[in-house]
């Protein structure tokens, strides 16, 4: 298995993180476990809707718990970095991407919660080939597809949450 790649953080975006993982592990427990509960004293299992679909909800929120506490386990908390005309996870890009003009977050997408900003991470195959390149240069880097992308970065500016 892969070893978790480290994420960089806003403080902002970790305590927003560290509380949600809280609600999840206490009252969010409490609350799928009573709701399961009382779903199956209502008899048969098998059609019962509510014991199924408290079960469902449980597995996403357990499979979110874990995401989050990898995710805080490896993160990197700093501040915003100011934007030196270098793309850096943290930063906000402007580029020419096969002929269409994009702006987007080089990070993680949970950095970007309440943005509509898209986010691309550092390890995509984009994020990967814009990773410390000045505004001006040009790259290509490989699509899922195989093909290959032109990329120009345009701007290179401070993410503001």
């Amino acid at each position: 298995m892969a070893e978790p790649t480290q994420t960089w953080l806003t403080q902002d975006a970790f305590d927003r993180l560290s509380g949600e993982l809280a609600e999840l592990t206490g009252p969010g427990r409490k609350d799928i476990a009573a709701r399961i509960e009382a779903a199956r004293e209502e008899g048969d299992l098998k059609e019962n809707g509510g014991y199924h679909a408290a079960k469902d909800e449980q597995g996403k929120m357990e499979a979110r718990i874990r995401d989050l506490e990898s995710l805080l386990k490896h993160a990197v908390v700093g501040e915003v970095p100011q934007a030196s005309g270098v793309v850096e996870i943290g930063t906000v890009i402007t580029a020419d991407i096969f002929g269409d003009e994009e702006r987007f977050l080089l990070g993680n997408r949970e950095l970007a919660d309440g943005s509509d900003l898209d986010v691309f991470s550092a390890e995509s195959p984009l994020g990967a080939a814009i990773l410390g390149r000045k505004v001006g240069e040009e790259v290509r880097y490989a699509a899922p597809n195989g093909n290959e992308i032109p990329v120009k970065i345009l701007a290179v500016d401070t993410y503001v949450s």
